[in-house]
C-alpha cells in the first residue's frame, strides 16, 4: 500500500528580514531573489510530500502583485496543490510585513513543478495526497487545469519545431 499524505503536513512557512545586498537601486528587492526564496520554500513542501529528492521541473504563473521594501520581512507560504505519478505542484504565496504595522500584504504567488528521483536521478513515483478540505480540493482542481495548460503548450510548441 502506498503512503497516503494530506496537503496541510506539506505546509512550510519561512520568513526573511529584506537587508540591503537583497535590493536594487529602488529599494526593492531583486525578482530573482524572490523567486529563489520561493523555490526554497517550495522544495521543502515537496520533500517533506515525498520524503526523497525533488527537482524543479518548472515555475510558472509567478506574479509580482506588489514590490517588496528593504526592511520589510518576507513570509513565504508553500503546500502541495496536487500529485501526479512522479511529479507534484507546490503553490507559493509571498507576502511582505511592514514591523512597524504589522500589517501584511501579498506580494507574489506562483506554482512550481516537483518530480521525485531516486537514487540514480530517476524519477520515482510520489505518495498519494488525499484533499480533506474544499479548500485543497479547490487548489487541486486549479492544478490539474494548470498541468493541462503546460502540457497544450508543450504540445503546440513540439509541433511548432517538427514543422
Amino acid at each position: 500500500m502506498s503512503r497516503v499524505v494530506h496537503p496541510e503536513h506539506t505546509r512550510t512557512e519561512m520568513t526573511w528580514i529584506v537587508m540591503p545586498g537583497h535590493c536594487n537601486a529602488l529599494g526593492t528587492a531583486f525578482g530573482g531573489q524572490i523567486m529563489a526564496w520561493i523555490d526554497v520554500c517550495a522544495a521543502i513542501s515537496a520533500k517533506r510530500f515525498t520524503q526523497g529528492s525533488v527537482v524543479t521541473a518548472s515555475m510558472d504563473s509567478l506574479v509580482f502583485e506588489a514590490p517588496v521594501h528593504k526592511g520589510d520581512v518576507v513570509v513565504l507560504q508553500s503546500m502541495v496543490n496536487w500529485a501526479g505519478r512522479t511529479s507534484i505542484e507546490v503553490g507559493v504565496r509571498v507576502e511582505a510585513e511592514d514591523t512597524d504595522t504589522g500589517t501584511r500584504r501579498t506580494t507574489a504567488r506562483a506554482y512550481l513543478t516537483f518530480v521525485h528521483l531516486d537514487a540514480s536521478g530517476k524519477p520515482q513515483p510520489v505518495p498519494e495526497l488525499r484533499p480533506r478540505t474544499d479548500d485543497d480540493r479547490r487548489r487541486a482542481a486549479g492544478a490539474e487545469a494548470r498541468r493541462e495548460q503546460r502540457l497544450d503548450l508543450r504540445r503546440v510548441l513540439k509541433s511548432k519545431r517538427g514543422a
